[in-house]
């Protein structure tokens, strides 16, 4: 069994309080649960209306294929999200 992680550094560009935050946060999240079958959340910078840490979690048989649909989703916010911007990512298998 293998647990792959993607740490997502984000900032938002357009937002001016916590509420233009979350109006384009939460859709993200279920977004990516819904095309990747990931567990997502927001895990750091809360109280930051420009930026947030978003973790997404995937468990798998296959180092490769968790790794692979981990490298898709930065593709998939920046062709979908375009308000927000991706300053890095890295992935962890464990």
């Amino acid at each position: 069994m293998v647990y792959a992680i993607l740490i997502l550094d984000l900032m938002f560009a357009d937002c001016r309080s916590l509420k233009d935050k979350r109006s384009i946060l939460k859709p993200l999240l279920h977004k990516l649960h819904g095309e990747f079958n990931v567990s997502a959340a927001e895990v750091d910078k809360n109280d930051l209306w420009n930026e947030s840490i978003v973790g997404c979690a995937l468990i798998s048989n296959e180092k490769q294929f968790a790794e692979a649909s981990l490298a898709k989703i930065p593709d998939f916010i920046a062709k979908y999200f375009s308000d927000i911007d991706i300053l890095k990512y890295s992935i962890q298998i464990l």
